[in-house]
């Protein structure tokens, strides 16, 4: 998964390395160079920031996700094909658990890191044939990266080599998520149809507006 023939493979590597021997937040990016055998210019020259290391990471972790994924039809909302994604979300995060125990810890809420995060709720979607595009698919990520940091937690502590509570959780979850999803698919249905119907009203009502009248003959002269 991670490239170590490259640098920024071999520096995230050596981060993940080093979140797994203490703690993250007194790691430095010296730290994390040194680990990797990369100068001080390299290390600037591909990352600015240790939220740019976990960026990277997590962009690994999407590749290789919707890589081993089945093909799925669009916009089809299936519980069962978000929980095949997230939980081979987790078997690809399972080697460096220790490491994002650690991570996690420190809550590193770095811009680059949160929008990789996003970003990839949106992949996670599309792997499972649900459109994350448009206010619906905004509302569809939103939901998911709420659901999925509760499941992550879960996660980290469940030692259980089956991850039945890890799975419960997710499907709970879900459930619960499912239901909301529905109504708000139902809601957003409904104002686009009154909003089309305003939109069909208000042309109409403007057409009428620029069509000229036809014009009346004119009276006959009084005699």
């Amino acid at each position: 998964m991670l490239d170590l023939t490259i640098t920024n493979g071999r520096i995230v590597a050596a981060a993940l390395r080093l979140a797994g021997e203490r703690p993250w937040y007194g790691i430095t990016l010296v730290d994390i160079g040194d680990a990797a055998s990369v100068s001080l210019v390299d290390l600037r020259n591909t990352f600015n920031s240790k939220g740019e290391i976990l960026a990277a990471f997590t962009r690994a972790i999407d590749d290789e996700v919707v890589a081993r994924a089945p093909k799925r039809a669009q916009d089809q909302f299936s519980r069962d094909a978000i929980f095949e994604v997230v939980m081979s979300r987790f078997d690809s995060l399972a080697p460096y658990k220790s490491a994002l125990k650690s991570i996690a810890a420190a809550w590193p809420a770095e811009p680059a890191l949160l929008g990789a995060v996003l970003s990839s709720q949106a992949w996670m979607l599309r792997t499972a044939g649900i459109s994350p595009d448009g206010l619906d698919g905004q509302l569809r990520v939103g939901g998911l990266a709420a659901l999925y940091v509760s499941v992550f937690s879960t996660w980290l502590e469940d030692d259980d080599p089956g991850l039945a509570r890890t799975m419960a959780v997710l499907d709970r979850r879900l459930r619960r998520g499912e239901r909301t999803l529905k109504s708000i698919d139902s809601a957003l249905s409904t104002l686009r149809g009154l909003v089309s119907a305003v939109a069909s009203r208000s042309r109409k009502a403007q057409s009428r507006k620029e069509t000229p009248h036809a014009s009346q003959p004119p009276p006959e002269a009084s005699v």
